[in-house]
């Protein structure tokens, strides 16, 4: 029987939400010195507290959250676990117990082997060293030797492709070369246990294929692996196992397969709104997309389309000052994970290409009739500086459902289920010689 690499039992999380408040006065942050204050005329208020039959300088309860609650599960050595579920569901609170972060508000978790964790950008590092020193840094957290550091030195360093900025402090570094040396050092330094945050929403395509790749290495050679992301074409390739939560709970844990079936059923219909559906934008401003939806021919947003017509998916967006690297748009997947097509503004020849302008910009993609299979689909947005970073990389912003009428043979009629096999239906032209 394979060994135990991660045991859970009733792990919770709680957070106070909102001002703590006492007798109507908030409280301010304390300093270290309040604390030991305090601590120091704990015992005398007590003992007043006691007599006097009031609460003592006990604040009054203020609102409370829990991230996590009631979580139990067994991970054995070699596992590879996505998890999944939406924002907000306590994917990033179980990461930061397990990597020793943050402390449970009750339960327990044993691990059994040395801990590396790519959590944030920047988790573990201090700017002002160079990359080389917080290699070494790193690994002298994971409990490493220096010996054992410095025979991975050159194959992290290789991997991050940072040689020529290695004994620059990493405070100089983009947020992309940033990321290339923390996925390296932690996917390097050979610990047993590796918990990976959304790394594949950071970097380009072409890093994020390199990831994939060395993941895929990781997981052969043996080592746990936990997964976080929402990408569910990589957890499927990826994992062994996956954990769906929901509002801080389990509801779903074992077949791959099966759990990320179920988390993309739960997805609810959007499909945008007149006047602008979500708001996002990148990280430095640049770009804000304010309205993603997709509309029919007289331009209402509907949640269910005929596949006999086209589909129109249209962005509103604020561009500070358009490049000519900027690529804006989208990726089209199915339930299931799968993704269909990619498509940017840009795809055609240089004199096709519709113009985008400083200021507000409103561009239409025409998903031409008779293209699309019966079923649900799942609109991404990705917006990039052409091989050099991702500025929106975000999944399934918009839902919608085509029923499957592609014209005028009455075998379309006939099909069960309002589907054929395969991802797209297709209308080709068919001729005899």
């Amino acid at each position: 029987m394979s060994q135990f690499a991660v045991r859970v039992r009733g792990i919770g999380k709680q957070y106070h939400i909102g001002d703590l408040q006492h007798n109507g006065a908030r409280f301010r942050y304390k300093a270290f010195r309040d604390v030991l204050a305090e601590a120091a005329t704990w015992p005398w208020r007590a003992l007043r507290s006691r007599f006097s039959g009031g609460n003592g300088d006990a604040p009054e309860s203020d609102a409370t959250f829990w991230a996590l609650r009631d979580l139990s599960f067994d991970i054995y050595q070699g596992d590879i676990l996505g998890v999944i579920g939406r924002n907000g569901a306590g994917k990033s609170t179980l990461l930061k117990i397990l990597s020793r972060i943050t402390e449970p508000t009750e339960g327990e978790a044993e691990l059994y082997g040395r801990v590396g964790s790519l959590l944030e950008v920047g988790t573990g590092f201090h700017p002002e060293l160079t990359g080389r020193d917080n290699i070494y840094l790193n690994g002298s957290i994971l409990g490493m030797r220096k010996a054992e550091i410095r025979r991975a030195f050159d194959e992290i360093v290789a991997f991050a492709e940072i040689e020529k900025f290695l004994d620059t402090p990493v405070k100089r570094y983009s947020s992309g070369m940033f990321m290339r040396l923390a996925f390296s050092v932690a996917a390097h330094l050979n610990p047993e246990i590796l918990l990976i945050d959304e790394v594949l929403a950071v970097g380009d395509a072409q890093f994020q294929d390199k990831c994939l790749g060395k993941m895929g290495e990781v997981a052969r050679s043996g080592r746990t692996v936990f997964f976080v992301s929402h990408n569910m074409s990589a957890v499927r390739m990826l994992c062994t196992k996956a954990m769906l939560l929901e509002n801080g709970r389990m509801t779903a844990f074992g077949d791959v397969e099966a759990v990320t079936t179920r988390y993309l059923s739960s997805i609810p219909s959007h499909h945008g709104r007149e006047g602008g559906a979500q708001q996002y934008a990148s990280a430095d401003g640049s770009v804000r997309v304010r309205s993603v939806r997709v509309e029919d021919a007289q331009g209402r947003c509907l949640p269910v389309f005929s596949s006999s017509q086209p589909i129109y998916v249209v962005f509103e967006l604020d561009i500070e000052k358009p490049t000519a690297d900027l690529c804006i748009g989208f990726d089209l997947r199915s339930p299931n994970g799968g993704t269909l097509l990619r498509s940017y503004h840009n795809d055609l020849p240089r004199e096709a290409w519709p113009p985008v302008q400083a200021g507000r910009n409103v561009l239409v993609c025409t998903l031409p009739a008779g293209l699309l299979n019966g079923g649900q689909y799942l609109l991404s947005l990705r917006i990039s500086e052409h091989f050099k970073r991702w500025l929106i990389h975000t999944d399934d912003v918009v839902s919608f459902h085509v029923v499957l009428d592609h014209g005028e043979s009455p075998f379309w009629a006939a099909i069960d289920h309002n589907s054929r096999p395969g991802a797209i239906a297709p209308i080709f032209e068919w001729r005899a010689h």
